[in-house]
């Protein structure tokens, strides 16, 4: 599969942001149903927490800080 060189929100189409997420979720071999393998058990399809970075309003690193700072808090 073709890698973008960066994926920052003004690097990429829509398109590509998506096959970015997609590409990644799937890296672990298993389906994202019913898994907690990324700490996201009970919340919901994983994919959805990125639709901010698929229209461009977040990158991936601020999603990212910001699900991880709520599994800090509890």
């Amino acid at each position: 599969m073709n890698q973008p060189k960066s994926i920052l929100i003004k690097d990429t189409t829509r398109e590509e942001r998506e096959r970015i997420v997609a590409q990644a979720l799937s890296d672990c071999g298993g389906s994202c149903k019913f898994c907690g393998g990324c700490g996201n058990l009970g919340s919901g399809r994983v994919e959805a927490m990125y639709e901010p970075y698929f229209a461009g309003e977040m990158e991936i690193s601020e999603i990212n800080m910001a699900f991880n700072g709520n599994l800090v808090k509890g």
